[in-house]
């Protein structure tokens, strides 16, 4: 079974879909690997580190594509590429199914099974595979580093002979994979954290990690089976934002999580809120790709309002590229460990499974997910 794996078509995309350690792991399960040569070049990895890991260079992109029984990515495909793909290959990559219907559909009239990453579903068992998990958890992280490299003062409390120093308020909108994993690194950066989320369940997920979690009954609220927080009602939304805007005041960071899956962003942090808070503070908008969470938040660009930075940068996780590339290249592995028939050295696609019955979006020439086949 011949396993692809093509550079990214994105010149902003820093991360790999598959590291040579990853790679060699596959090999030794019987597949062929063929990358395309300067797949790790972002990452300073040569070609001779994949081909000493067991797998063979590919310099043409098209001949590369047409080869794969398997075609492994991070991105989602250029409609243009589809057809150079193997009938019946097995693509697997983010789809964003649901914004991208007519790619969903082409995929479908190419014969393409597609296999999307951000429909492995959030159990137990499919753990290991979860691609959006592994790449919040590093946007967490990074969200918190770069808040640290933007404001004009340190994280811990100091005392100094010249005097003592407070120690940076933060405060997290979300306590989701992402919020969890930026309230720990503030915290281990001596910041003081409060914490916000409209699911009662996070509030013990906060207050293990030392930061204080901020209530505000919004009566009835929960979280979807994929673990996000379900959309809240417009008096909900004013109630938490009258709360919210007392600890924004406050804050010198603020830093915003808040995804709704498969829908756009929920609008958390307004312009009346950025304008009660200090000058010099900095807002992080981790959610700005799909919509964002704060007003005036511009994808790709950090702009300023009353002395107030909104930083919006994209694909925060590719801020640390190399271990969200292995994170990546591991939940890869996973899914394919997962189904791999050692006697044949092949991917079965168990079409009963539910992981596979999760994630699956087009098979056969059809559409099979029931959330994209209506």
């Amino acid at each position: 079974m011949n396993i692809v794996i093509p550079k990214e078509n994105s010149a902003q995309e820093m991360r790999v879909p598959m590291l040579p350690s990853v790679a060699e792991k596959l090999v030794k399960k019987g597949a062929k690997v063929l990358i395309e040569s300067g797949l790790g070049e972002t990452l300073d990895i040569k070609d001779e580190e994949y081909q000493k890991a067991g797998a063979e260079i590919e310099k043409d992109r098209n001949k590369l594509l047409a080869s794969g029984d398997i075609v492994l990515r991070i991105r989602k495909p250029e409609t243009k590429e589809l057809t150079s793909l193997k009938k019946d290959a097995i693509h697997i990559s983010f789809l964003d199914p649901f914004n991208e219907k007519d790619l969903i559909n082409d995929m479908a009239q190419n014969n393409i099974s597609a296999i999307s990453m951000e429909m492995i579903p959030r159990s137990t068992r499919a753990q290991k595979m979860d691609a959006l998990s592994s790449q919040a958890s590093l946007a967490g992280y990074a969200a918190v580093i770069v808040a640290a490299d933007t404001i004009q003062k340190i994280f811990p409390m100091m005392m100094t002979p010249a005097g003592t120093i407070q120690p940076c308020k933060v405060f997290i909108i979300g306590a989701g994979v992402a919020g969890l994993q930026a309230i720990a690194t503030a915290k281990r950066l001596g910041a003081k954290v409060d914490a916000f989320d409209t699911r009662p369940v996070a509030k013990s997920d906060v207050l293990s990690l030392g930061a204080k979690f901020v209530e505000v009954d919004l009566g009835e609220t929960g979280q979807t089976a994929q673990g996000y927080a379900k959309a809240l009602t417009d008096e909900q939304l004013n109630k938490q934002r009258e709360v919210m805007k007392q600890y924004c005041a406050q804050a010198d960071i603020v830093i915003t999580t808040a995804q709704l899956f498969g829908r756009k962003a929920p609008l958390i942090v307004t312009k009346d809120m950025i304008d009660g808070m200090k000058s010099g503070s900095v807002i992080v908008d981790l959610a700005v790709e799909s919509g964002g969470n704060v007003e005036g938040a511009e994808a790709g660009k950090t702009v300023e309002r009353g002395g107030v930075k909104i930083i919006g940068i994209k694909n925060m996780p590719a801020r640390v590229a190399l271990n969200a590339s292995l994170m990546y290249s591991n939940n890869l592995f996973n899914l394919l460990d997962e189904f791999w028939n050692k006697e044949t050295s092949q991917f079965d696609l168990k079409l009963d499974d539910d992981i596979i019955q999760s994630c699956l979006i087009t098979h056969n020439g059809k559409i099979v997910h029931p959330n994209f086949s209506k």
